[in-house]
């Protein structure tokens, strides 16, 4: 498995925000989304096996959620899947976070899965997400929409209305976008879509979602690695 990084942080994301996490970020990446904050992660890296990443996660206890990132860390499946079931009988609370492009029914079910479906704002990879992945979600997992304007918005409402995401998955999250070259303020002006707007539309709408800012862009200059 190539890493490009293994590290100990706050959760940025997701409903596990705020909370301490280990990170264990994939290098490689199929999609190339406009507003990518990760293209550090498309090549390069190190290799490791499964035991020097579990030694590595066990040197940072304690902390018992894990995530998955990348990059794309389901391009590693054959790897990470057995890894997954190790630190799941460790005892750890996992999560992998994933554009949904890859197959996804073989992820273990206790593995919290936080699927980003890509709107049109993500380019060359919008319309990628794999559509039989919403038989894989249950109420463990948690699907993203990152909307970096109104289309994208409107692509997300479209999307959650018509599969029922609601009744699938445990929460819905809207992230509005950061700009691929924000200023070293920890402010919402970084942000290519301002967060004030997506909430009016969704009071608007009565759209039964999640705001999700990434937190550690607020904490630390957006910018910072390995946060």
């Amino acid at each position: 498995m190539h890493l490009i990084e293994l590290y100990k942080s706050v959760q940025g994301e997701s409903s596990f925000a705020g909370l301490p996490c280990i990170f264990v970020r994939f290098a490689g990446c199929n999609l190339r989304c406009a507003w990518c904050d990760s293209e550090y992660t498309f090549t390069g890296g190190k290799p490791f096996t499964e035991d020097e990443i579990v030694a590595q996660i066990e040197a940072l206890a304690p902390c018992a959620l894990v995530e998955f990132t990348g990059g794309e860390p389901m391009l590693h499946a054959r790897e990470l899947l057995p890894l997954m079931d190790r630190l799941l009988a460790q005892g750890y609370t996992l999560m992998v976070e994933t554009s949904g492009e890859r197959p996804l029914e073989d992820v273990p079910k206790a593995v919290h899965k936080i699927v980003d479906v890509k709107c049109p704002g993500a380019g060359s990879a919008a319309n990628s997400f794999r559509m039989e992945n919403l038989e894989a979600l249950t109420r463990n997992d948690e699907v993203k929409f990152v909307l970096g304007d109104r289309a994208d918005y409107d692509f997300a409402r479209a999307f959650i209305m018509e599969h029922d995401l609601n009744a699938k998955v445990g929460s819905v999250l809207l992230s509005p976008a950061f700009v691929q070259t924000p200023s070293p303020q920890r402010t919402a002006d970084n942000m290519a879509l301002n967060p004030r707007l997506v909430v009016e539309w969704m009071m608007a709408d009565g759209l039964d979602a999640r705001l999700s800012l990434q937190i550690h862009k607020f904490i630390w200059e957006p910018m910072k690695k390995g946060v």
